[in-house]
């Protein structure tokens, strides 16, 4: 029956008493799917409301947060050859404990003994210029010496000099007193030969007269040549005093240059000391650069070159490490499109390799196996492979990451953004529109605007 009269007479029997109503009804299960279907669509309708985070996800791989604390290569300081091994792969060493042990493969540096002999070359030097500066100090006593004797000679010609002058004045005094008797002589010879002629005086009182005279003139004469002899003598003395000056001088002078050439050949000598030093320090770091030793507390990943007797060159890999003490850090990289939405400090998730897990990407908090992480390093420019480089370290207040990841392995890490109604994030998915992403003050404006 179709039931499309208005008038309904079901009301007026029992329809249970009449078999053909149940043959003609709906039957049970199309009734129980109805219902299904009702409370179904309720669910969606409810979930489609429900509140959805949105968020990006991108591949990386575990890392430390320091880079010191990565997986590196001890390389070879010097080039040497393969002696002994004292490690095994896998081992656990400590800082400062023996890897490998090289011996010397160049000529230069074949003596067993060339830091003692280098040594001793230091030693020998040091004696050198020890002399050197005996030398020298002798040689400024010398000068003093050089300028003492100047002085005492100088002071002794000088006064010598003052004495000729002396001399020189008291002949002067001498000539001028010879050339007035001189002069007296001859006046007095004149009037007597005068008053001779006249008859007033006798022969004998002229010839008296003339021999005066001849005294007179023999003294003049006498005191010329001891006033000549006195200025030569005077030319002497200071000819002397400029020679014994520049004799002392040219004394000093090669005894000064003596000394400055014994200093030069000091300084020489300190110069080769500090290049033997030098020298020395070299071969004794290079002595320590054979034994190979662990930089820090680590494990031996992986022997490079592994065989006894062969050689290795300066900066040649001999061995791969990874350190024993390590903060674990994710390594992601983002598209550039999504650069702008992550920022320092935003929370992102994590599922690791190896570690179960049960994901509801717009409900994190209803997840199971993730584990949480803060942003605290993003790279400024971009990398080789067309992404930027962004470094995740364990976040404090959540889950602590386990303890039996190891660098190296994969992660998968969920950046959280914003919180979206469900529909509005199925409706962004379907354009293909970005996830919304605000700012506080960003945020508080759209509002005010809305």
């Amino acid at each position: 029956m179709l039931n499309i009269s208005p008038e309904n007479i079901r009301e007026l029997f029992n329809q249970k008493d009449y078999r053909s109503f149940d043959s003609t009804g709906l039957p049970p299960a199309s009734k129980m799917f109805a219902r299904w279907m009702q409370v179904l669509f309720v669910l969606i309708l409810i979930i489609l409301f429900l509140p959805w985070t949105q968020n990006i996800r991108a591949k990386g791989k575990l890392t430390t947060k320091t880079p010191d604390q990565r997986p590196q290569t001890i390389q070879s300081t010097i080039a040497g050859r393969i002696e002994k091994w004292y490690v095994r792969e896998g081992q656990l060493v400590k800082k400062g404990d023996t890897i490998v042990f090289l011996s010397e493969t160049k000529v230069d540096y074949f003596d067993p003994r060339i830091v003692e002999r280098t040594g001793e070359q230091v030693d020998a030097k040091q004696s050198s210029i020890g002399s050197y500066d005996s030398k020298a100090k002798a040689l400024d006593e010398q000068i003093i010496a050089f300028q003492g004797e100047l002085k005492n000679k100088k002071d002794q010609l000088v006064n010598k000099v003052n004495q000729e002058k002396l001399k020189i004045e008291i002949a002067r005094n001498e000539l001028e007193a010879a050339k007035i008797n001189a002069n007296i002589a001859e006046k007095q010879l004149q009037r007597t030969n005068e008053l001779y002629d006249k008859g007033l005086k006798s022969l004998t009182e002229l010839e008296e007269k003339k021999m005066k005279r001849q005294e007179t003139q023999a003294k003049l004469v006498g005191a010329q040549n001891k006033l000549d002899a006195s200025l030569q003598e005077l030319d002497n003395a200071k000819i002397q005093l400029s020679a014994v000056e520049n004799e002392y001088l040219g004394k000093i002078a090669k005894a000064n240059a003596e000394k400055y050439s014994t200093l030069s050949d000091k300084f020489e000598a300190e110069s080769s000391v500090s290049k033997l030093k030098i020298q020395y320090d070299n071969y004794v770091k290079r002595n320590s650069f054979y034994y190979i030793v662990a930089p820090q507390d680590c494990y031996v990943v992986k022997v490079m070159t592994p065989g006894i007797g062969e050689t290795v060159k300066e900066g040649q890999e001999i061995v791969s490490i990874l350190p024993a003490h390590y903060e674990l850090a994710v390594e992601m990289y983002v598209d550039p499109v999504d650069l702008p939405l992550i920022g320092m400090g935003r929370h992102v998730r994590f599922i690791f390799d190896g570690w179960p897990a049960f994901i509801f990407s717009g409900w994190p908090n209803k997840s199971f196996g993730t584990y949480g992480g803060s942003i605290y390093a993003i790279d400024n420019f971009i990398s080789s492979n067309g992404k930027y480089r962004i470094l995740v370290a364990p976040a404090p207040s959540d889950i602590p990451w386990p303890t039996a990841l190891r660098p190296g392995s994969g992660a998968q890490g969920i950046a959280l953004l914003n919180d979206v109604p469900v529909w509005y994030e199925l409706w962004r998915q379907l354009n293909g529109f970005p996830p919304d992403f605000y700012k506080d003050g960003e945020e508080k404006e759209e509002k005010d605007k809305k």
